[in-house]
């Protein structure tokens, strides 16, 4: 079964906004309800066995379910008498609230993700409708229930022998956007190792070196639109965030101010410009970076931790997780290899020989004194990269015809940054023996 997502941009009227907009505090309401629920019946079961305390446990009856999907799904026809503000929303809408809850929940469980936290107005941002008889996308039109047609920009069409599985209304700023799913009972093989293998090192000062000597700049996205965002920020943390409709003593009933609205869409602009900027620079090494080989091998770095460091900031500017999963699709896209390595000690080791060259940060020329290899320290770890990846092969790697080079990748033979990233001296403790 082969699933793709395509994502189109849609203009909703005037009309279809505020709908879409009541629909998901509608399901943020159901969401922090179900979400309260959990919390009640946990909190129940934490008091001693002897007495509860009447501050922070509630008394819950020892005979009341754990308030779990199934029993939460069949309690919303009920609610929908008491609330009828809930009729509001499609019924799977409001389901899907509900199972998105659950998937958190399961997270915090098995995965060891955070305790689910209550949603504050604004951040329930997305809408899925799980399921429809018949492709909802005609022409220009997308068909939602209760909604009607809305205007959308398929700038690609939906290929031939796929079907519309769900459909996710997704708001970033003030756009909207339609992310499809598409679905088809196909099996696509895995793609095989052949043709001209390619070590690619990811690395603050230049964004990519590959084994085959192309070093890319980093563009960093975030930091030069940093100084427009702080502006923007400090004038949003002006702005009075609600007032009252009927006085500015009155707290029962408030509103957004439309001052806050506009500063944090303002805000949330140069967001969603910095990620879509980041996002189509992946895609454009990607496919360089495939047009260039046949077989793409990377390290198997945890970007997480790295992240925590102190260059977390310039770690996020760069997004190298999401880089290196974008290489992976779009290598399985093109039919091209791709597989990751051990990463201890690829700048440390001699592309030529193996043997260990013992060197800081600082020295950015990696010179053996076994074998006399000589060259960019970068470029260097790509080739012992791309050593690892063909012996890491079953088959011991078939090199095969090389290819063209990758000289066509964005920010490919610019000047270089200055900056040097320095180590952090740690101590670690010696085991015993």
């Amino acid at each position: 079964m082969l699933t793709l997502t395509y994502r189109y941009r849609i203009y909703p009227q005037t009309v279809q906004q505020q709908l879409l907009d009541e629909w998901m505090d509608i399901c943020r309401n159901a969401y922090n309800y179900g979400l309260r629920q959990i919390k009640d019946w946990c909190n129940s079961r934490k008091c001693l066995i002897d007495r509860c305390s009447i501050h922070h446990e509630y008394i819950l009856g020892a005979e009341l379910p754990f308030p779990n999907e199934a029993v939460q799904h069949s309690a919303l026809p009920g609610a929908k008498k008491e609330f009828p503000r809930l009729a509001l929303v499609p019924s799977q809408v409001l389901q899907q609230a509900i199972k998105q809850l659950h998937r958190s929940w399961e997270g915090f469980q098995k995965l060891g993700h955070g305790f689910s936290r209550f949603k504050k107005f604004g951040q329930f941002k997305s809408l899925l409708f799980p399921q429809f008889k018949q492709s909802p996308a005609s022409g220009n039109n997308l068909l939602l229930p209760k909604l009607g047609l809305v205007k959308i920009n398929l700038h690609r069409p939906i290929p031939d022998g796929f079907l519309v599985k769900q459909v996710r209304i997704l708001k970033k700023a003030d756009r909207w956007y339609a992310c499809i799913a598409l679905q088809c009972d196909v099996s696509v093989p895995e793609p095989m190792p052949h043709g001209h293998p390619i070590g690619v090192d990811i690395g603050l000062l230049k964004f990519l070196a590959t084994s085959d000597g192309i070093l890319v700049k980093p563009p960093k996205f975030f930091k030069s639109l940093q100084s427009k965002l702080k502006l923007l920020q400090r004038r949003l943390s002006r702005k009075t965030k609600r007032c009252g409709i009927f006085g500015e003593n009155n707290s029962s009933q408030k509103m957004p101010s439309k001052n806050y609205e506009k500063a944090r869409i303002n805000v949330a602009l140069v967001h969603h410009q910095i990620d879509n900027t980041r996002k189509d620079f992946h895609f454009k090494c990607a496919h360089a970076l495939c047009d260039a080989s046949d077989m793409v091998f990377m390290e198997d770095l945890d970007y997480t931790v790295m992240a925590k460091g102190m260059f977390g900031k310039h770690m996020l500017d760069g997004g190298f997780g999401a880089f290196r999963t974008i290489v992976k699709y779009v290598c399985w896209k093109r039919d091209k290899f791709f597989g990751v390595v051990n990463s201890r000690g690829t700048s440390q080791e001699c592309p030529e020989c193996g043997a260990t060259v013992k060197k800081d940060l600082k020295q950015r020329v990696h010179s053996c004194p076994e074998c006399g290899f000589t060259g960019d320290r970068d470029v260097a770890s790509g080739l012992v990269i791309r050593n690892r990846g063909i012996s890491s092969l079953s088959t011991g790697g078939q090199p095969g015809i090389e290819s063209v080079c990758a000289a066509d990748l964005p920010g490919a033979e610019e000047i270089q940054s200055r900056q040097v990233a320095k180590p952090r001296k740690r101590k670690t403790r010696k085991s015993k023996l």
